[in-house]
C-alpha cells in the first residue's frame, strides 16, 4: 500500500514537494513517520490515547529534523473540521478506520473539506465484495454463505466492524468532490496468513509483495482482495 501512495503522491505533486498530510486514524505513526521521513510536514490524529502515546514514542526516537515535522493530535477523525481549517492538507489518509464507522458519508465530506484544489484523498477499506473469501478459503463455510448478504463482520481481534462495496464509495467520493482515481486490491493472496506470522527472508519477501503488487492493480484479482486502497483527487 505504501508503494501505492507513494506512486500517486510522485505522478500528481511536483518532484521534491514538501506536502502538507494529515493522517486521520495514525495509530502507531507508521505511515506518519514514513511519509515524515520522506521530507514531508505530517499531522496525525488518533482518537486512543494508548495509540497516540505509542506513535510519540516512536517519534521521540526520530532525529530531530524529522521530529519537526509532525505534529500528533489527540482527537476524532469524524471531527476534522473542530482541528483543522478546510484546504488546509494536500494529501489525506485515512487508512484501516472506516470499518469502524458505522455511517462513514459525514466523515468522508469532512476529509474532503480538508483538501486543497487537486489534493489527494487516500482511503483503506475493508471489500465489501469479498468478505466470503476469507471464511471460504479456510473452510468456514457458514461464515462465507452470511458473509454474501452483509457487510458487517468480526474482524481478527474480535471486535464488530464493516465493509465497504467500491460502487457505493465511488458515488460517495464524487458526492463529496474527490472523485476516484484510482483503486488497488490490498492483501490478495496472503491475507490467510496470521498477523503473528514471521516476514519470509528478504529475497522471498520482495516476490511476494511484486504478485502482491501486480495482483492489486489488474482484475479479475483486485475484486477479490481483503482491502482497497482507493484514492479520489479533489477537484
Amino acid at each position: 500500500m505504501a508503494r501505492q501512495l507513494d506512486e500517486q503522491i510522485a505522478g500528481r505533486f511536483p518532484f521534491g514537494q514538501r506536502l502538507r498530510v494529515l493522517d486521520v486514524g495514525a495509530g502507531q505513526g507508521t505511515q506518519a513517520l514514513r511519509l515524515a521521513r520522506a521530507g514531508h510536514q505530517v499531522t496525525g490524529i488518533e482518537s486512543d490515547a494508548e495509540m497516540l502515546a505509542a506513535a510519540r514514542s516512536a517519534l521521540a526516537g526520530e532525529p530531530e529534523g524529522i521530529r519537526k515535522r509532525v505534529r500528533l493530535v489527540l482527537g476524532d477523525g469524524r471531527e476534522t473540521g473542530v482541528h483543522f481549517l478546510p484546504g488546509s492538507f494536500d494529501v489525506v489518509l485515512c487508512h484501516g478506520v472506516l470499518m469502524y464507522v458505522e455511517e462513514p458519508d459525514a466523515m468522508l465530506a469532512g476529509l474532503a473539506r480538508m483538501l486543497a484544489p487537486g489534493g489527494l484523498l487516500s482511503l483503506l477499506v475493508r471489500n465489501g465484495d469479498a468478505l466470503a473469501m476469507r471464511p471460504g478459503l479456510s473452510g468456514d463455510w457458514a461464515g462465507a454463505l452470511s458473509s454474501f448478504d452483509s457487510v458487517a463482520y468480526t474482524n481478527r481481534l474480535g471486535l464488530p466492524a464493516r465493509a465497504d462495496r467500491i460502487e457505493a464509495l465511488i458515488s460517495t467520493l464524487a458526492g463529496i468532490g474527490a472523485p476516484l482515481a484510482v483503486w488497488y486490491g490490498v492483501r490478495v493472496f496472503s491475507d490467510l496468513a496470521p498477523d503473528s506470522a514471521e516476514l519470509p527472508p528478504s529475497g522471498e519477501l520482495e516476490v511476494l509483495l511484486a504478485a502482491e503488487e501486480r495482483a492489486g492493480r489488474i482484475e479479475p484479482y483486485r475484486r477479490v482482495a481483503a482491502l482497497m486502497h482507493l484514492c479520489g483527487v479533489r477537484g
